[in-house]
């Protein structure tokens, strides 16, 4: 991975990280507990192709957005293509405010809502380069991923993230729908169609299959936490069953997560309700 560093016309600076031939990754400066480094913002453009694909904008954040337009623009090129993994506002609050600024058509999933909108299988084309949608629902009910198919990559929003786990963000999300959608992946990296991810957050993951092997145990794991706690567990004051869950399941991480991790607990919940 070669990082560059490059100036806005107002004096900014920021880097730009080449992972591949095709794949350069610009990261916005919103780090916190749930967005880790920041939102990756990925340009994917077929060498020499003066079109590049954006994949998540990130935030209403106006210098990351101009940002990306400069780097764009310092390679000959124009945005022809921005996609969105899901509606979150750190990947997509600033999509219309792109829009404006480059022109290129915003496309997300189809139950987002849109004629010409995104559904597992389509096909993706712009400036030579090409990728396959599919569906990854569970982190959100709008999640998408992309294989990039000429370098066996797979972009996966927040459904696999480049460190840690992810949160199922009841009631939006769902667990059995994430858990659907980690088996998809796997069969990816099984079949040799995926064998690297670029992730919404977090850095590079050059193991896809076994980082998803992990998350497939990891959230296992939680799940058995979670329906041993529910059964053992009180509430205290002011807590719901979900709370007491959050304490004693939770404990290794840190409070200020607990918020995010509550949302998953809920999805779990549901789920042991559903399946017993």
């Amino acid at each position: 991975m070669r990082s560059t560093r490059s100036h806005l016309p107002d004096g900014g600076e920021w880097a730009t990280s080449r992972i591949s031939e095709r794949a350069y990754c610009l990261l916005c400066p919103n780090p916190s507990p749930m967005t880790l480094d920041g939102t990756n913002t990925w340009l994917l453009r077929e060498p020499a192709s003066d079109e590049v694909v954006v994949v998540d904008p990130g935030p209403l954040d106006h210098a990351h957005l101009r940002a990306i337009v400069s780097t764009v623009e310092s390679w000959g090129a124009r945005v022809g293509l921005t996609l969105l993994t899901h509606g979150h506002e750190d990947h997509a609050a600033g999509a219309d405010e792109f829009h404006r600024l480059t022109g290129a058509p915003v496309r997300r999933a189809r139950r987002a809502g849109g004629d010409d909108d995104l559904g597992a299988g389509d096909v993706v084309r712009a400036g030579g380069l090409e990728l396959l949608v599919v569906e990854t629902p569970g982190h959100t009910s709008d999640s998408l991923s992309f294989v990039l198919p000429a370098e066996n990559r797979l972009l996966t929003g927040d459904t696999v993230l480049g460190r840690g786990s992810t949160v199922v963000a009841h009631p939006d999300g769902d667990l059995e729908a994430y858990l659907g959608s980690l088996e998809r992946i796997e069969r990816l990296t099984a079949s040799g169609e995926v064998t690297s991810l670029l992730p919404g957050h977090g850095p590079f993951v050059a193991d896809a299959a076994g980082v998803v092997a992990w998350y497939r145990e990891h959230r296992a794991q939680r799940l058995e936490q979670v329906a041993v706690a529910a059964a053992a567990v009180t509430p205290g004051v002011g807590e719901d069953l979900a709370d007491a869950v959050v304490r004693t399941v939770y404990a290794d991480v840190p409070r200020e997560v607990w918020p995010a991790a509550r949302l998953t607990v809920l999805a779990q919940l549901e789920y042991l309700r559903t399946h017993g």
